[in-house]
């Protein structure tokens, strides 16, 4: 899968250009953007952005894993993604 990742500041920069906002208000506007996506996340629900992407939360279980450098096998715990 081909792509372009971006981080947080290239992000904020990327908009600023495009909408000749003041970086300054970009980075507000992006920051709450995270912060409500964090946030709705955090309480365990899913958020849909209609035209753009669906968030969500779910469990993986414990599993076994194995170090591919030297074949060990190792305990992956359960946990949130």
């Amino acid at each position: 899968m081909k792509g372009r990742i971006m981080n947080k500041s290239e992000l904020v920069a990327a908009v600023a250009e495009k909408t000749s906002l003041p970086q300054k208000d970009v980075v507000i506007a992006v920051g709450a953007i995270f912060d409500v996506v964090t946030e709705t996340l955090a309480k365990g629900e899913d958020l849909r952005l209609v035209g753009f992407g669906t968030f969500g939360v779910s469990q993986r279980a414990a599993s076994m894993g194995r170090n591919p450098s030297t074949g060990a096998t190792a305990a992956i715990p359960a946990r949130t993604v």
